[in-house]
């Protein structure tokens, strides 16, 4: 809800109210100083821990596979799975970590938006040319290998988010 207060010399004042009935705190912006201890206080993650714990992962599901199926099409399928995700992923790490361009813009909001939005193109654009040439590459390739290599290593992203949480609130 919304109201305008004559006192404020027309300023809009924006009003929240709770479940309660109670109104909610205005939104406050911080200073330079306190965005700078706001983020000295989050912990850092690094995009090629993350790399490194897809691969791991990609490289245990294959093994799991292999002890499993006992058929090494489905290894090299669920291997090739993973490595649908890995490789983009670390060409990306790379594309944002490592380009003097990147460097060079990194103080720029939305030039840095626009290289992380380039490189997710050619991310997905990489993913895509992969899963589309697996037939040609993977001799015997099995599908359902490929998918579960594929999800399994996904999934690694979503644990990477829940470790960063833990580490914020443990820091909190």
């Amino acid at each position: 809800m919304q109201r305008v207060d004559a006192e404020s010399q027309g300023q809009v004042e924006s009003l929240t109210d709770g479940e309660d009935g109670a109104q909610e705190p205005e939104f406050k912006p911080l200073t330079r100083e306190e965005a700078q201890q706001w983020r000295a206080s989050q912990p850092s993650f690094s995009l090629w821990r993350l790399v490194v714990a897809q691969l791991l992962v990609g490289l245990a599901a294959g093994a799991l596979a292999g002890l499993l199926t006992q058929s090494a099409p489905v290894v090299w399928s669920v291997l090739y799975g993973a490595a649908a995700v890995v490789v983009p992923s670390a060409l990306m790490a790379y594309g944002l970590t490592s380009s003097a361009l990147s460097r060079l813009l990194a103080g720029y909001a939305q030039a840095a938006f626009a290289g992380f939005l380039l490189w997710e193109g050619v991310k997905v654009l990489l993913v895509v040319a992969m899963l589309w040439s697996a037939p040609w590459i993977v001799p015997g390739l099995n599908w359902l290998g490929l998918l579960a290599g594929l999800v399994v290593v996904l999934k690694v992203y979503w644990f990477g988010f829940w470790i960063q949480a833990r580490r914020a609130n443990q820091n909190s």
